[in-house]
């Protein structure tokens, strides 16, 4: 009986340290990816309040650095896409001293790590939002960036946090929407109207005539649409 016992607990120890090497990685990517954490969260309170105070450079690159490892050590998803917000957030805060072939660099990096991320997790809305923004600034309008924009839209319609980044790419890539898909983007910036308890957003997404006549005509059959947006566009401060 005592040499069962024994081959039990050894059994079961040797079971602990099978699951404590097999959980390692996770647990080492975690934590590794708590040091980015604050960096992160800065670099989104700014962009989101068009700006402020956000991290410094050499936080940035010591965060990015954080979050290689992370990946290295458990590559999965999620890992893939919290280093690419983080990477896109650095190439685009303007007051960060680094070259165009930096951001450049940065800007490939974070795709590269979207498709990985997207390809194993595609459900992701803002993801799909955040590769339209990169193939944006890297390729300008393409049919690159509408893919990834549909996507985003057919995965988290609703999403009201990313309606006024998604208005602006439909203006910068409209020459290379399908009709079809044309129609559908209509009768999306009309809904978004519809739920919209606040809508000058509308008119801070409006950066050219030419995109006031798109959301005009997008509005056409809006109740009292028009009225609304030339209030709300005499309201936006200058930027």
């Amino acid at each position: 009986m005592k040499s069962i016992s024994w081959l039990l607990r050894g059994a079961l120890a040797l079971g602990g340290v099978v699951l404590a090497v097999q959980a390692w990685p996770v647990t080492r990517g975690a934590w590794e990816a708590q040091k980015a954490d604050t960096v992160v969260s800065q670099l989104r309170r700014f962009n989101e309040q068009h700006g402020g105070q956000a991290a410094n450079l050499a936080d940035v690159v010591a965060a990015i650095g954080a979050l290689d490892r992370a990946v290295a050590a458990d590559p999965v998803a999620g890992r893939y896409l919290q280093r690419s917000e983080l990477v896109v957030g650095g190439a685009l805060t303007p007051y960060f001293s680094i070259t165009l072939d930096q951001r450049v660099a940065w800007l490939r990096s974070a795709e590269s790590d979207l498709v990985a991320g997207l390809g194993a997790a595609p459900a992701r809305g803002v993801a799909w939002a955040r590769l339209a923004t990169v193939r944006q600034g890297l390729q300008g309008t393409s049919r690159g960036v509408v893919d990834a924009l549909m996507m985003s839209i057919d995965t988290s319609p609703m999403l009201s946090t990313i309606w006024l980044a998604r208005l602006q790419l439909i203006f910068d890539n409209w020459v290379a929407f399908t009709p079809a898909e044309r129609e559908r983007l209509g009768a999306y910036v009309a809904q978004t109207w519809r739920l919209s308890t606040e809508r000058l957003w509308f008119a801070y997404a409006i950066r050219s005539p030419v995109d006031e006549l798109l959301v005009r005509y997008f509005l056409r059959d809006e109740p009292r649409a028009q009225e609304e947006l030339a209030a709300l566009l005499a309201l936006k401060k200058p930027q």
